[in-house]
């Protein structure tokens, strides 16, 4: 369990539950899986839902928004590998991570990284966490996001 998930929840409002960020996480990564594969837009498939909760809505939301910059930052990490080439499952990973990494200030950089890799080793093949790590570690490296004395 990370750090931003002992102590935070996402309520939404709705008296069917809570999720965790990680539970969020999830929920997005499912959503925009579903909307990669499909060709559909995300933003539909969460109206479909009904009730997505808050952190779920704005993780989508933000991917969708800047979903071209967030694709070309990953393609020049991402050696050897064309966005559209990646399995679906990794690139929406890389898009979660890379939107938490550089849209979302209230989540450090290296629970982005750590979550994204986790969401990998559940989801993926046993390549992908590493191939996520590698790609989001040097996006935050390049971006001075991480203290690259203690890496």
């Amino acid at each position: 369990m990370s750090a931003d998930d002992t102590d935070s929840t996402v309520t939404s409002g709705d008296a069917a539950g809570r999720l965790t960020r990680r539970e969020a996480r999830t929920r997005a990564l499912e959503l925009l899986f579903a909307a990669d594969v499909r060709e559909a837009e995300a933003g539909s498939l969460m109206d479909a839902e009904g009730w997505v909760d808050e952190f779920t809505r704005m993780l989508v939301e933000l991917v969708t928004v800047h979903r071209a910059t967030i694709d070309e930052v990953i393609g020049e990490r991402a050696d050897g590998w064309s966005v559209e080439r990646m399995p679906a499952v990794d690139r929406n990973v890389l898009r979660l991570g890379v939107a938490e990494l550089l849209l979302v200030d209230d989540v450090p950089p290296k629970v982005a990284i750590d979550e994204a890799v986790e969401l990998a080793k559940h989801l993926s093949t046993d390549s992908s966490p590493r191939f996520v790590n590698g790609v989001l570690a040097a996006i935050a490296r390049e971006r001075g996001l991480l203290d690259t004395t203690t890496e």
